[in-house]
């Protein structure tokens, strides 16, 4: 097992429902060992999270601290079925890192083939980095589509370390991300592991994944996460593929 390098999923408290500061959670990571650190706030659509303003105002905040990188961005929400973004593209284009999700606080589970049109737009859409927690079967999704289309449009599928805990919320959460997994490795195609933090003790944990990797004997080459290097250098191929006219 390689040693985890960054972890580009967390919140802060400024996303309403999580408890540390920037600085409080750079630090950690620092502690932690990381060499890089996203953090991601909640979009609009989620009760109580911060407003377009902070997004514009995130060149104010220094990119380094205590020894690592720090990257900051959105997690953004797929609204509806036609995978309509909680964000304007001007917005989105002057973030570091930019991950799309569905939440059930602002979407309608639909039928699979609508679910994975939703997913499929993100995806598809150049300056979407990563997909957050595909995994909850009360949204079910077709994995080997989105898969093959993660590999063609260079998106991260995510494997969220968070929704893993919770099972009793979302349904058949660890099959999911086992069928993830398993339909990621049989194409060759890289995924991001994501502690999903909202408190600072929690960053860089992985503790319900690590069993998941072991049980599908997941291969170490595919797991973007064990070098900071490497995921930088998939960055900045999004952004040169993603630049808009």
């Amino acid at each position: 097992m390689h040693i985890l390098q960054l972890d580009v999923h967390t919140h802060t408290l400024a996303s309403g429902h999580a408890y540390g500061t920037i600085t409080e959670m750079a630090r950690a990571a620092a502690d932690k060992g990381l060499s890089l650190l996203g953090i991601t706030e909640h979009a609009a659509g989620i009760p109580g999270t911060c407003a377009d303003l902070y997004f514009a105002n995130l060149s104010v905040v220094p990119r380094r601290m205590f020894g690592i990188d720090l990257l900051l961005g959105a997690e953004i929400n797929i609204l509806d079925h036609e995978g309509t973004l909680s964000m304007a593209p001007k917005l989105i284009d002057t973030l570091d890192l930019r991950i799309a999700g569905i939440h059930e606080q602002c979407y309608t589970f639909g039928s699979i083939e609508e679910n994975t049109h939703a997913v499929l737009q993100a995806i598809r859409n150049p300056a979407i980095d990563i997909i957050s927690h595909p995994d909850d079967g009360n949204c079910p999704l077709d994995y080997d589509i989105l898969v093959l289309e993660a590999k063609q449009h260079h998106t991260l599928l995510e494997i969220n370390n968070n929704a893993l805990r919770h099972p009793e919320t979302r349904k058949n959460v660890v099959e999911n991300a086992i069928s993830i997994l398993e339909t990621s490795k049989r194409h060759g195609v890289p995924v991001l592991l994501s502690s999903d933090a909202h408190y600072m003790t929690d960053i860089a944990n992985m503790d319900h994944i690590l069993p998941l990797l072991a049980r599908t004997d997941f291969p170490d080459e595919l797991v973007i996460n064990y070098s900071a290097e490497r995921f930088s250098a998939w960055l900045k191929a999004n952004r040169a593929r993603g630049n808009r006219a």
